[in-house]
C-alpha cells in the first residue's frame, strides 16, 4: 500500500469520524437542550466526502461486495470474463451517475448553492463527488482493459 492510498484511506476515515461526532454532539445536545445548529448539513457533507473516497479505495482495493458463489466455480477463462463483465457492468452504472451528477452540477452552478444554515457550497462538494466518480471509471476502464489483454 502506497503512501498516498494511506493517506485517502486515513481521509475517508477522518470524515467517517466527523460524521459520528457531529452527529454524537447533535443528540447530546438535543438532550441537554443546546442544539448544534447545522448539524445535519455538516452531516451532509461529511458523509459525502467518506462516501466517496469508500467507493474510490473499493474500486482500486477490488473490495466490493460480491456474489462469488457462481463465479467462483467457473473454469479460470470463463472467471476472467465474468470478471471484466462485471468491471464493465460498474463501469456503466459508475458512469450514468456521473453524467447525471455532471448533469445537476452544470445545470446548478451559477445559483450560488449553499446550505441554509451554515453556508456549506453544495457546489464543491458536487465537484468532489464528480472527480471521486471520474477516477473510479479510470480505475475500472484500466482494469478492463488491462484483463482484455490478457
Amino acid at each position: 500500500m502506497t503512501l498516498s492510498s494511506k493517506i485517502v484511506i486515513w481521509l475517508g476515515g477522518a470524515a467517517l469520524l466527523a460524521a459520528t461526532a457531529i452527529d454524537t454532539l447533535a443528540v447530546l445536545g438535543r438532550h441537554l437542550g443546546l442544539p448544534v445548529t447545522g448539524s445535519i448539513e455538516l452531516m451532509q457533507a461529511a458523509v459525502l466526502v467518506s462516501g466517496s473516497i469508500g467507493l474510490l479505495v473499493s474500486t482500486i482495493y477490488r473490495s466490493h461486495a460480491r456474489v462469488r458463489l457462481i463465479v467462483d466455480r467457473l473454469p479460470p477463462s470463463w472467471r476472467s470474463i465474468a470478471d471484466r463483465c462485471s468491471d464493465g457492468l460498474t463501469l456503466l452504472f459508475v458512469l450514468a451517475l456521473l453524467a447525471g451528477s455532471v448533469w445537476l452540477s452544470v445545470d446548478l452552478w451559477n445559483v450560488h448553492e449553499e446550505s441554509e444554515l451554515l453556508g456549506v457550497p453544495w457546489r464543491v462538494l458536487r465537484l468532489f463527488a464528480n472527480a471521486c466518480l471520474l477516477a473510479i471509471c479510470a480505475v475500472l476502464t484500466l482494469r478492463i482493459v488491462r484483463r482484455a489483454g490478457e
